[in-house]
């Protein structure tokens, strides 16, 4: 599998960002989810939020490395026999992703810098507090849930339209994730 994207697949680098990517999102949702739900006599009171806000950090820099890639080598184009619709659903929820992601991501930064504490990235390095102020922390964390269940939300039916793709239309869009063509004869 090349390195770089190819008009018939995804390259290893896209596939690792796209899959990497996944993975954190489910991870800190089902680990936001729990963390809401502590006590504060849990050990993981402090703990699970310091978590969740390193890893959504780090993620941070992933989303803006896969951007700067996704720049440099542009994804495959769609299949030629999707309809002009399929394209541009396929085409707004992509940005739509992205973009949720990000505004998700600034409502938590937005949340856990509200009193003016810059977020600790596992030790490694702070992002410090750009904004604070009184009533950011409970608006930030509203916009933060109602945005990741969105994300989420939209994920899952982009999972959905690709298990189609692939299980009922008989396609081959989905192995291109997978850094497969989609039709192995084709390739060049």
């Amino acid at each position: 599998m090349p390195w770089r994207n190819t008009p018939q697949r995804y390259g290893w680098l896209t596939v690792i960002f796209h899959w990497l990517t996944a993975a954190v999102i489910v991870g800190l949702f089902a680990l936001g989810l729990w963390m809401v739900e502590l006590d504060y006599y849990s050990r993981w009171y402090h703990t699970a939020p310091d978590i969740h806000k390193a890893t959504g950090m780090l993620l941070f820099g992933l989303l803006v490395a896969r951007i700067a890639w996704r720049m440099a080598s542009p994804p495959p184009p769609l299949p030629a026999h999707h309809s002009a619709v399929q394209r541009a659903a396929a085409s707004a929820v992509h940005h739509m992703l992205y973009l949720l992601l990000a505004f998700v991501m600034v409502s938590g930064y937005l949340i856990a810098t509200a009193e003016g504490d810059p977020v600790s990235v596992f030790g490694w390095f702070d992002v410090p507090a750009l904004v604070s102020g009184d009533g950011l922390e409970d608006t930030a964390g509203t916009i933060h849930e109602w945005l990741a269940w969105s994300l989420v939300g939209l994920a899952g039916l982009h999972a959905l339209a690709a298990l189609k793709h692939q299980f009922i239309d008989r396609d081959g869009t989905l192995k291109r994730i997978f850094g497969l063509p989609a039709h192995p004869e084709k390739e060049e």
